[in-house]
């Protein structure tokens, strides 16, 4: 057994985190256990989430916007998420509700971020018909 692992289940028997917040960081640490090949799930192994802005012709500033997010600082902030205190995630979830997102970000799973991801794949928006968005992966 991994020291992660160990410490995870040591914190569970002396009763400093719940079954639940167990589980959760179990299946963090989990999926990125070492030996494991990149892509082994059958989806390709991406290394960044990409978000591209073309200024259309109308376009107030024209500025152009490429921003490269590495795919494992979002895998790592997913991780680091299930560390935020049952307090904190229940106003973060109420605060996301008054603003019409009514979803549990303590119930988003590796596999939940990997499904969203394989289902951008490669989308445009337009934005008020000038500016396009691209969000993709590569």
């Amino acid at each position: 057994m991994n020291e992660e692992k160990r410490k995870i289940l040591d914190m569970l028997a002396q009763g400093k985190i719940t079954v639940d917040e167990a589980d959760r960081l179990l299946a963090a640490i989990g999926a990125d256990t070492p030996g494991t090949p990149a892509g082994a799930s059958g989806r390709p192994a991406w290394k960044y989430l990409r978000v591209q802005i073309e200024p259309g012709p109308g376009s107030e500033s024209g500025d152009r916007v490429n921003i490269r997010v590495p795919y494992k600082l979002i895998k790592a902030g997913l991780k680091f998420a299930s560390f935020i205190p049952r307090e904190a995630q229940i106003k973060v979830n109420e605060a996301l509700r008054e603003k019409g997102m009514d979803f549990d970000l303590s119930k988003i799973s590796f596999g939940d971020l990997e499904e969203i991801v394989a289902n951008l794949d490669d989308m445009t928006v337009e934005v008020d018909g000038q500016d396009k968005v691209r969000i993709f992966c590569e």
